[in-house]
């Protein structure tokens, strides 16, 4: 569904923060998420009359941000896991030992939900918690338009 949605010429990359604002890491990656976002998109726009180039690199990082205090539906939850690959779980929902485990938990408890949590639904990639080189490493994979 979200891939079919992003294929369509021009659209941006989404890339969803799961937000907690009580927490102090979670906050950091909004601040991180916003300043890189607000850099890739003023960079497109000084760029556009000069060089190509420099317009490339910029765009590469260009996405438009979405930022969400509400835990993952069970699909997104599901996609989320496949991303991050195995043994993500109890990374993700607190105590959770598999896919199932961790849909259970969810179910029973959002708060079990771990945030933050980046993901970029277009390139099925994600990033569970706060590592900043992580991050940026994701950001920077996102391709040019």
């Amino acid at each position: 569904m979200f891939k079919k949605l992003f294929q369509e010429h021009g659209a941006k990359n989404v890339v969803t923060l799961f937000h907690k604002p009580s927490s102090q890491p979670s906050t950091r990656v909004l601040t991180l998420l916003k300043q890189a976002s607000a850099t890739a998109a003023s960079h497109a726009t000084e760029d556009q009359a000069s060089s190509h180039a420099a317009q490339d690199k910029a765009e590469r990082t260009e996405f438009e941000l979405d930022v969400t205090e509400a835990p993952p539906t069970g699909d997104q939850l599901k996609n989320i896991l496949e991303y991050l690959g195995g043994g993500s779980a109890g990374r993700v929902v607190r105590g959770a030992t598999d896919t199932t485990d961790a849909l259970k938990r969810l179910k029973e408890n959002g708060d079990a939900f771990q945030r933050p949590l980046v993901v970029d639904w277009h390139q099925g990639k994600a990033v569970a918690g706060d590592n900043e080189s992580e991050i940026l490493s994701l950001l920077k994979s996102i391709p040019k338009e």
